[in-house]
């Protein structure tokens, strides 16, 4: 359910943004998520459409880009894509893992008027 309180602050950096760049209306939404994020993405979309109702962004589309998750192997020093935090290194099977990407979320763009 924390998918609810990841919309309300999308809608409110986007409310703060169109302030300080004096923009009216938002059409789309670029959203980057980490595959290991732990974000149910159908969630957050049917949230962000409750939540934007009131908003500058009621009209606009939510894309999703999904990035994948990347890690670094302490042991053998190699850079990994992971699927989960619980993978092991498919080059020497050690669990000392740094993730280093794919674990955020973050919005990359928005299309305005």
């Amino acid at each position: 359910m924390h998918e609810l309180s990841l919309a309300e602050n999308i809608v409110q950096l986007i409310e703060d943004t169109a302030l300080k760049q004096s923009f009216a209306q938002v059409t789309t939404v670029w959203l980057e998520i980490g595959q290991l994020a732990c974000v149910e993405q159908e969630s957050l979309r049917f949230y962000f459409d409750v939540v934007a109702q009131d908003s500058i962004a009621r009209q606009a589309r939510l894309e999703i880009i999904e990035i994948a998750g990347q890690a670094l192997c302490k042991q053998c020093n190699q850079d990994i894509l992971i699927a989960t935090y619980h993978d092991a290194c498919p080059h020497c099977g050690s669990y000392a893992l740094q993730v280093t990407q794919g674990d955020g979320m973050r919005i990359k763009e928005l299309e305005v008027k």
